[in-house]
């Protein structure tokens, strides 16, 4: 029976190698892109920031908008695993929580996290989404994954009868989408200042006082 092949190390060492000159470009064109704005940013300043060669930064990305959407994706779930959000870990254990108060505090958990990692450069692309048809397009389908990654949780709490009385799955789902959004990430954090605990605090009361009933049995939050 023939042996398995072993990777060479040498394969290892360049792929890991490969995966650090790839984060080094993410930094920088998340730094450059939540500084000077998209438009202003050139795919040159992002590989001088790297400190890579502008020619390794094209053979990765044929244009600047391929750059933005790799960083928020990547930003978006931590890691380059092709592991959707809905997917995630967390994100299925918020769903499968039975407590509807603790379902909500595991879900805006997860939600704020992301925000932390990605809200910054979601944000630009919000900002110039108007004036680029693709970059538009772009923050179109985020948004559309977004609400339907939320409709995912609140389509379960409505089956189990945990929605506050009057309260469907769609319109607690639009509800979800408007307090862990972008901009009221950005409002809260960056130009009021409020820490990542009082936000995270703040939006998971808002969560429960919004989509529960006032008589909803305690939970863990």
């Amino acid at each position: 029976m023939s042996q398995p092949v072993k990777r060479p190390y040498r394969s290892r060492k360049r792929e890991a190698g490969a995966a650090a000159t790839r984060e080094r470009i993410r930094q920088a064109a998340a730094e450059l892109f939540t500084e000077q704005g998209y438009t202003a940013t050139s795919l040159r300043q992002v590989a001088e920031r790297a400190g890579v060669a502008e020619r390794t930064l094209y053979t990765r990305f044929d244009s600047k908008l391929e750059l933005l959407r790799h960083v928020i994706n990547v930003l978006t779930v931590g890691d380059e695993q092709r592991i959707p959000v809905r997917d995630r870990p967390g994100v299925v254990a918020a769903r499968e929580t039975e407590d509807p108060r603790e379902a909500l505090a595991r879900w805006v958990a997860e939600g704020a996290a992301l925000m932390e990692r990605a809200g910054d450069v979601i944000m630009v692309a919000y900002e110039v989404s108007g004036s680029d048809p693709e970059l538009g397009d772009l923050v179109r389908r985020g948004i559309t994954s977004t609400h339907g990654i939320h409709l995912g949780l609140t389509e379960i709490l409505a089956a189990r009868g945990q929605l506050r009385p009057g309260l469907d799955a769609v319109a607690a789902a639009d509800i979800l989408y408007a307090l862990g959004s972008p901009a009221t990430h950005h409002a809260l954090r960056r130009e009021r200042g409020w820490t990542a605990a009082r936000y995270q605090a703040w939006l998971t009361d808002a969560a429960v006082q919004q989509l529960l009933p006032p008589d909803a049995p305690p939970g863990d939050p």
